[in-house]
């Protein structure tokens, strides 16, 4: 494939087929990442990677958690502070992502393709029983047989984000010529102990995201795009 046909057919998947991806296929994906530009060949990010017995048991973990999550809703404030000691909710203080609403028209780009993706799933808006199940689904990485988490060091500044931004498009352009499919989800960026618990992270390196690696299914959603932003949109004009 071409440059632009890749560009095209790349997409957040969210339903992944039961087939395993072999180490040696992960492994050149990585290499091909790593092509990516970083400030002066820094290369601030180090990457886990997960399948298998180790993949199920940090979903089950991650799963637990966002499930004790939910119930705080229904706790007063004592009862909220003892749970999420308990189960160690604290969320990732370094790399976190965006808790509640989003600022301004972020917020409405939000929604918006939130409703064209829960109309492709069938699930209405007011339906929180559904969309809590849906979201559930990040957790066990939409059934994809390997995801990877990486980390970058917070020490390099705002240079770490923008070299893992490329780096993470790199690995998902890469993925996607070899005919796999990904989702890059900040929702794996909420809890990184149950990833402690199986993998020695170097110490100083914070997690940024998570990336569900796998075949991707004929499920409808993996053909939902969200309306991108128009070129004119895009740039800003002359005073």
């Amino acid at each position: 494939m071409t440059f632009q046909e890749i560009n095209a057919k790349r997409r957040s998947i969210r339903d992944f087929l039961d087939k395993p991806v072999p180490e040696t296929v992960i492994h050149d994906h990585l290499k091909e990442a790593l092509e990516a530009p970083s400030s002066s060949n820094t290369q601030p990010f180090k990457v886990v990677v997960a399948t298998g017995d180790t993949l199920k048991a940090i979903g089950e973990e991650l799963t637990h958690k966002y499930n004790v999550s939910l119930s705080l809703r229904k706790k007063n404030i004592i009862g909220k502070l003892i749970t999420a000691y308990k189960h160690k909710l604290a969320p990732n203080k370094v790399y976190e992502t965006i808790q509640g609403k989003y600022p301004g028209y972020y917020q409405d780009r939000r929604i918006k393709t939130a409703i064209g993706l829960y109309k492709v799933l069938g699930i209405k808006r007011d339906d929180h029983k559904k969309r809590n199940s849906e979201m559930t689904k990040n957790f066990y990485f939409f059934g994809a047989p390997a995801a990877i988490w990486i980390f970058a060091n917070p020490k390099m500044k705002y240079t770490a984000l923008v070299d893992t931004g490329i780096f993470m498009q790199n690995f998902m352009m890469a993925a996607t010529a070899k005919g796999l499919g990904t989702c890059p989800q900040g929702a794996l960026n909420l809890w990184r102990e149950p990833v402690d618990k199986h993998f020695d992270v170097p110490k100083g390196y914070e997690l940024v995201c998570g990336i569900s690696l796998g075949y991707p299914s004929d499920a409808e959603v993996n053909v939902y795009r969200p309306e991108k932003l128009s070129v004119e949109e895009l740039v800003v004009p002359k005073k």
